[in-house]
């Protein structure tokens, strides 16, 4: 019996784009609508202004981070949750609307293929960020 051969080298599947529609402009113009909105949530837009003080550098970051995640590309070196688990103001509540509005641009900027590849990720992330910010084993975990 023979071995399967493939052109890839070993381990490059693990680094294989999420999906080859995926490009760095849809993931600039993802972030970039996305932030748009969340700037004018009444709820969230407070939040994100007390902290970031530069959105253009916050954006080029946040699309190093989405090409990370789907690009593989492996610009960005962050940790994101000591930062987010500092933010004042945050409540459980608020991931669901931040959520709202990335599905809601995902699915206008991304299409039907592409979008639910993002927002799964992004549901997982807000996930494991809610987690790590308000789960406590002593209390009840907010729905």
């Amino acid at each position: 019996m023979t071995e399967p051969s493939s052109s890839a080298p070993a381990g490059s599947l693990l680094r294989a784009p999420l999906h080859p529609a995926i490009t760095e402009a849809m993931i600039r113009t993802l972030v970039t609508r996305f932030y748009g909105r969340v700037r004018e949530d009444r709820e969230l837009a407070p939040i994100f202004a007390a902290e970031v003080d530069d959105w253009d550098a916050h954006i080029d970051t946040l699309c190093d981070f989405w090409s990370s995640i789907t690009l593989k590309s492996g610009r960005y070196h962050g940790r994101p949750m000591p930062v987010h688990a500092r933010l004042a103001g945050v409540r459980p509540e608020h991931f669901e609307t931040w959520l709202g509005h990335f599905r809601d641009t995902a699915r206008e900027v991304c299409g039907d293929v592409v979008a639910p590849l993002f927002i799964e990720r992004a549901e997982r992330i807000a996930e494991s960020f809610k987690l790590g910010m308000f789960y406590r084993p002593d209390r009840p975990w907010p729905g």
